[in-house]
C-alpha cells in the first residue's frame, strides 16, 4: 500500500517500517477511524502458521494462555515469558480450520519461530513463518462491522476479555477457557476476519489475508486508507500497550495490562509462572502503565525509553508518544507504582501530567 498516491512511508528505522505512516492527512485519518471506518495496513506484522495434531496442547504448555480447549474459529492472546517472568513474546493466536495462526510484532516472527522450533522435540507440530504469504490489515471504526458485511461476512458484536482473570475452577465447573476470546470468520477470497477489543467506540477487526489480496482490499470494502499514525494514536488513547515500545526487558505482564487478555491464572506450569503468581497473590506489580499528557511546549515527540522525572528523580520511562486529534500530545509511560496521580512530572524539557481517567 506504499504505492498508493499520497502515501508517506514510516521511518525505515522505526517500529512501523514497511507501511505508510499516513496518506496525506493524519488528523483526518484519525477522525475517520474514530467516527466512521478506515483500513490500516499492518502488513509488517509477522505471521506464523502452526499445523499439527499437538498444536494446541503444545502451545498451551509453553505460554501463559489456556489453549487446550481453544475452539475452532476463535482467537485469543498469549505471552511467552523468560524464566524470571519477563515478557519476551506477545502474539495473537487464532485457531482456524485445523491450524493455529500466530501474528506478532514486526520483526518478531523469526525469533518467535526459533524459540518454537527449539521446543518441538518429538511433537506433531510444524511451525512455519508465512509472513511472505499472508498479511494483516485492520478495519477500525464504529462502522467497521457494517463495512465488513459488504463482503457477506458478519462477526458477533463484541470480543470478550475478562476484566479479571478467572478464579479457581471448582470440580465439575465450566472447563477452563482462555481469558480472552475473539470471534473469527472466514473471508470469501481466503484468510479470516477476527474481532478484537475496540478502541473506545471504534470497533477493531483484524483481517489476515493472502498478501496478494492486500492491494485491492480497501476498494473491496469501500473505505479509505489510514496510516500507522492514526492507528497508533487511537491505540495509545485506549491505553493498549505494544511489546517493545511500551515495555522493556524487565516488564512483567501485570505492569502493562497483559494479564487480563493473555494470562490464565489457573492453568498448569509454564516458564515464568512463579513471578506471575507471586505478583498476583502477594502484592501489586512494581510499575504501572499510565497515559501522560505533554504540555506541548515542544513539537518533538519523546522516543520510547525517555526518562520521566519527578523532582529531578527518575520515576519511569515513556513508551509510544503520539499526536492525537483530540488529546494533543500524549504518551504511554511505565511509572513506579508509588507515583501519585496528581504528581507534576517532566519528560525531556516539557511538563507532563497523568491522565485522571
Amino acid at each position: 500500500m506504499l504505492a498508493v498516491p499520497g502515501a508517506v512511508a514510516a521511518d525505515p528505522a522505526g517500529p512501523d517500517a514497511g507501511v505508510a505512516l499516513h496518506y496525506g492527512d493524519p488528523m483526518r485519518e484519525q477522525r475517520t477511524l474514530a467516527t466512521a471506518a478506515g483500513l490500516v495496513d499492518r502488513s509488517n506484522r509477522g505471521v506464523l502458521r502452526v499445523p499439527g495434531a499437538d498444536r494446541l496442547s503444545w502451545l498451551h504448555t509453553l505460554g501463559t494462555q489456556h489453549l487446550e480447549r481453544l475452539a475452532d474459529a476463535t482467537g485469543t492472546e498469549l505471552l511467552l515469558l523468560s524464566p524470571h517472568g519477563h515478557v519476551e513474546h506477545h502474539a495473537v493466536a487464532t485457531e482456524y480450520d485445523g491450524v493455529v495462526w500466530l501474528d506478532t510484532e514486526p520483526g518478531a516472527a523469526g525469533p518467535l519461530l526459533a524459540f518454537l522450533e527449539s521446543m518441538r522435540f518429538m511433537l506433531r507440530v510444524e511451525p512455519t513463518d508465512v509472513t511472505g504469504e499472508y498479511a494483516v490489515a485492520t478495519l477500525v471504526g464504529p462502522d467497521a462491522p457494517a463495512v465488513l458485511a459488504k463482503l457477506g461476512v458478519e462477526l458477533p458484536d463484541d470480543a470478550s476479555v475478562s476484566p479479571v482473570p478467572p478464579a479457581q475452577f471448582a470440580a465439575g465447573a465450566v472447563p477452563p477457557r482462555p481469558t480472552s476470546t475473539y470471534p473469527v470468520v472466514g473471508l470469501p477470497d481466503g484468510g479470516f476476519a477476527r474481532r478484537m477489543p475496540g478502541f473506545d467506540d471504534a470497533a477493531v477487526i483484524d483481517l489476515v489475508v493472502p498478501r496478494s489480496a492486500l492491494p485491492g482490499l480497501a476498494d473491496a470494502l469501500g473505505v479509505p486508507l489510514s496510516g500507522a499514525w492514526a492507528y497508533e494514536a487511537l491505540r495509545v488513547a485506549a491505553r493498549r500497550p505494544r511489546l517493545g515500545l511500551d515495555t522493556d526487558h524487565r516488564t512483567i505482564p501485570a505492569e502493562v495490562g497483559f494479564l487480563a487478555p493473555a494470562v490464565h491464572l489457573d492453568k498448569g506450569c509454564y516458564r515464568g509462572q512463579e513471578t506471575v503468581a507471586r505478583v498476583h497473590n502477594l502484592g501489586r506489580p512494581p510499575r504501572r502503565t499510565v497515559l501522560l499528557h505533554l504540555d506541548g511546549t515542544s513539537e518533538e515527540l519523546p522516543p520510547p525509553g525517555t526518562p520521566v522525572l519527578r523532582d529531578d528523580r527518575q520515576v519511569g520511562v515513556t513508551g509510544t508518544a503520539v499526536r492525537h486529534h483530540e488529546l494533543g500530545m500524549v504518551t504511554l509511560a511505565l511509572l513506579k507504582r508509588n507515583v501519585p496521580d496528581d504528581a507534576t512530572l517532566r519528560v525531556a524539557d516539557v511538563n507532563a501530567a497523568i491522565d485522571p481517567d
